[in-house]
């Protein structure tokens, strides 16, 4: 598959598979990867865990032509994984992130890239987590919003927090509260930091109509890219849907 410089491609990806499907990602994790699966205590998540990271190595195969199994990773200095490659393919930037039954894969070419999706559980969205976690700044926008918008604003804000942090792939060294975000529904994402001139950041509904609600976010350097979006499946062909707009 080709990528342009200016481009951001973002998969989406349900986590179901069958056995026979299964078991061929399996065959072509790492075997870090299947010591980190083999420690999930309840197989629907060990299971979600394969198929995430096989997609993830289905997807890399194909951009950069080879074998899935014959990918390479190795972390950054702050525990970012990056592909191992000797010449310039190794130049794709990816991140996967995934929740319950759904993972997003986004892929760049010489850019970072951090990328987020959550389900939204009213149940988690309480001041208590967002005093904890968001800056004060968040916290005042979420308060000031109608009840019924609080657990998308919450989600919101999650994502784009998350999505930055894994952008600049530092982890929690990164003071959640020295950033802020925006997060009201249906306004754009904006991002304020000492660095925000590095990023661009834009948010996204992974999720179908008939489908549990989820938010996504995507944060990646430069302001000159597009984001276009697609939908994974097994057959290797450009999928269904993709385009410039979320599904």
């Amino acid at each position: 598959m080709e990528l342009a410089r200016d481009e951001v491609h973002v998969w989406r990806a349900p986590l179901s598979a069958d056995q026979s499907m299964l078991q061929n990602f399996e065959s072509t994790l790492a075997p870090d990867e299947e010591a980190r699966a083999a420690r999930f205590v309840a197989e629907r998540d060990r299971d979600r865990y394969i198929v995430a990271h096989g997609i993830l190595r289905d997807l890399l195969g194909r951009y950069l032509r080879c074998a899935p199994e014959a990918l390479a990773f190795e972390n950054g200095p702050r525990g970012k994984p990056q592909v191992v490659g000797p010449d310039s393919r190794s130049a794709i930037r990816f991140n996967l992130s995934h929740s319950h039954a759904l993972a997003v894969v986004a892929v760049s070419k010489g850019r970072e890239i951090g990328i987020d999706v959550e389900l939204i559980r009213p149940e988690f969205a309480g001041e208590g987590v967002a005093a904890r976690y968001f800056s004060r700044r968040e916290v005042a926008e979420l308060r000031q919003l109608p009840e019924e918008l609080r657990a998308e604003g919450f989600f919101l804000c999650w994502t784009r927090k998350e999505a930055y942090i894994k952008a600049r792939g530092e982890g929690l060294h990164i003071r959640l509260d020295s950033f802020d975000v925006s997060l009201t529904p249906d306004k754009p994402a904006t991002l304020s930091s000492a660095d925000e001139s590095r990023w661009k950041i834009e948010s996204f509904v992974p999720s179908r109509a008939s489908e549990p609600r989820y938010v996504g976010a995507i944060v990646a350097e430069g302001k000159d890219w597009i984001a276009h979006y697609f939908e994974w499946n097994p057959l290797g062909r450009r999928p269904i849907g993709g385009g410039q707009k979320p599904w």
